[in-house]
């Protein structure tokens, strides 16, 4: 009987992990949309609630707030911070402000901290905040070089930057201690060089997903043991080659939507972290987009 209480504990934990997605460009222009699926499950996006600004935008989260950082408003950068809580719907609210306006520029997250990186033009900065409190970004420290288009993961501990452009594209993966401050560490390399990827992870493999090339758009999923450092392993394909997509996770399962090659997507696609394997349709999102944030309750860095 103890046994099955805790099973049946345990995957109600894994059935509420949620993914939110915020934001991104659409036909028209930037949106302010925010909608939200239930990992363990497949099926369509529903509406959450609207981001304080419209804009193309980056998510970090704790187990029970989301924050959506920076982001292209249409014509410029943006240095925004908004949060909502994650398990219940509703608009968004002002948090504080980044240190700079960030655009293309990526996330990734702790259970305490959110950490944004890189972004146009080739900027180095990274920045944090305490997800539980409200406040403006502090300085955090600097990439190995300064990228933009490229894509952020994590674990409890351990923060990693995949790929992005700086004069030329890169299959540089960089490595940061969540908890400390400091500047950003080579870590090794992603099994091909490209931008505008996206990312995901448990609390022991990192994925980078999708990416472009010039005009050449990559289905490729490669994957890293966080803890250690070295290059990237091929994971699988998605199922559909793009670029400007975005990811987020479970510690089980993660979710890749929306991107662009020559036409925007609403596509969703997800794997099993701890295999490898081509993804499977979960369903779309509300609309096709591209780069919209994205976060989850449950994702690798909140795992313990």
């Amino acid at each position: 009987m103890t046994l099955l209480l805790g099973l049946g504990f345990f995957a109600s934990i894994a059935a509420a992990a949620r993914a939110l997605f915020a934001g991104g460009e659409g036909a028209s222009g930037v949106i302010n949309v925010i909608s939200y699926v239930e990992i363990a499950t497949t099926g369509n996006a529903t509406d959450f609630g609207d981001l304080t600004v419209a804009r193309k935008t980056r998510g970090a989260s704790s187990s029970t707030r989301g924050l959506f950082g920076g982001g292209y408003d249409g014509s410029g950068g943006t240095n925004v911070i908004d949060y909502v809580e994650i398990a219940t719907a509703g608009n968004a609210t002002d948090f504080g402000d980044l240190t700079e306006l960030l655009t293309s520029h990526t996330s990734l997250s702790s259970a305490i901290r959110g950490v944004w990186g890189g972004g146009y033009a080739n900027k180095d900065v990274i920045n944090y905040v305490t997800i539980a409190t409200t406040g403006n970004a502090l300085d955090f420290g600097n990439l190995v070089s300064g990228d933009m288009s490229l894509v952020g993961t994590a674990s409890p501990t351990r923060g990693l930057f995949g790929g992005g452009q700086n004069g030329g594209q890169t299959n540089r993966i960089q490595y940061i201690t969540i908890a400390s401050t400091g500047n950003a560490i080579d870590f090794g390399d992603l099994t091909q060089a490209r931008w505008a990827l996206a990312g995901c992870s448990s609390n022991t493999r990192g994925l980078f997903a999708g990416g472009v090339v010039t005009s050449t758009y990559y289905n490729i999923i490669d994957y890293v043991t966080i803890a250690s450092t070295g290059n990237a392993t091929d994971f699988g394909d998605l199922t559909v080659a793009r670029r400007y997509l975005q990811g987020t996770s479970s510690s089980i399962r993660g979710l890749f939507a929306g991107g662009t090659d020559a036409s925007k997507y609403n596509v969703i696609d997800y794997v099993t972290i701890a295999s490898t394997g081509n993804a499977t349709d979960f369903g779309d999102l509300d609309t096709a987009v591209v780069w919209p944030g994205a976060l989850s309750n449950a994702h690798g860095g909140i795992s313990a």
